[in-house]
């Protein structure tokens, strides 16, 4: 166990350090903004791009993984919203948060630098495809299925191709279909541009955990903190488990089994926290203060179940 806090230890650490440098006023929330504009924009494209030009395809693409991490994201997403509006009595909108919150990793920002430290080989890999599967299909569908529970009337389709017409620009996605196009056609890039790509890609990891740690300042803990924990236990918890649980049915019915190193990193996705724009994703639908909450509980409580993901998975 004291192997695993040696490696989860320093990703939080760094965390801590952006909040700190941010609370004493060394930088502002502002700046953290630019850092994570900084990464979303040109270091993690470098580092997809980095990550699929230089293999083959059938080393990027990997079947069994797509189909148990979007049959568990999609299963955890069903499952939270029907438990909002069946059990809890939640109106579309607070419902939806729920399934967001459940459902989307933190691939990007924290679950990249942990896979870099536990499962190197694969790390690349497994974030191409985890962009794929969350910006294609499930933060469409989230806002489409948000949007819709407005009461608007006929803009389900609309919001879904006004969302996907945006994913088009979306760097980190042509990063995907850049990688996913010179491996396929097996180009050899210069290695001048592949050394200037690369420098991009090493800012990712530090930065992008930093300004993390930054734009946790100022979010409310408010008294009803209690009210959200089912949602931390939901994406900390039953996220990883419901993606176990699809990948043992897929294998089962006779699709090929990952690597390991790949189903650990899959597992270990589903373990992150939810994405960091959450809390802003759910200003716009009046859910802003419990979406904050739920994304600072869920970081402080990461720091353990993460800690016994990885232990059980080594």
């Amino acid at each position: 166990m004291l192997d695993i806090l040696a490696i989860t230890s320093p990703i939080y650490l760094v965390v801590l350090a952006g909040y700190l440098a941010t609370r004493s006023g060394a930088f502002n929330r502002a700046d953290m903004a630019v850092f994570g504009k900084f990464v979303l924009n040109l270091a993690l494209p470098a580092l997809i791009f980095n990550a699929l030009a230089q293999r083959h395809i059938s080393d990027v693409l990997h079947p069994t993984y797509l189909l148990a991490y979007l049959g568990g994201s999609l299963l955890s997403m069903t499952t939270a919203y029907l438990v909002g509006r069946r059990l809890c009595g939640w109106n579309g909108t607070r419902s939806t948060f729920l399934a967001m919150g459940v459902s989307c990793s933190n691939s990007s920002f924290i679950g990249y630098p942990i896979l870099l430290l536990m499962v190197a080989p694969v790390a690349g890999v497994a974030l191409a495809m985890n962009v794929l599967i969350e910006n294609l299909v499930m933060l469409p569908l989230l806002l489409a299925l948000a949007e819709s529970a407005r009461g608007n009337g006929g803009t389900w389709p609309q919001v879904l191709r006004q969302s996907l017409l945006r994913l088009a620009r979306n760097p980190l996605v042509l990063a995907v279909s850049a990688g996913l196009a010179i491996s396929l056609a097996q180009v050899d890039l210069p290695q001048p541009l592949l050394r200037t790509v690369n420098l991009f890609a090493q800012a990712s990891g530090g930065l992008s955990l930093f300004a993390i740690g930054g734009m946790l300042v100022g979010l409310p803990l408010r008294a009803g903190w209690q009210k959200v924990v089912p949602v931390v236990l939901g994406k900390l918890v039953g996220h990883p488990l419901a993606v176990l649980l699809v990948l043992t049915v897929v294998t089962a019915l006779g699709v090929a089994p990952m690597e390991p190193q790949l189903r650990a990193a899959a597992l270990l996705m589903a373990a992150m926290p939810m994405l960091s724009i959450y809390p802003i994703l759910g200003q716009a639908y009046g859910e802003a203060d419990r979406s904050a909450t739920t994304l600072l509980l869920c970081m402080v409580a990461s720091f353990f179940t993460l800690s016994v993901w990885m232990w059980v998975l080594q």
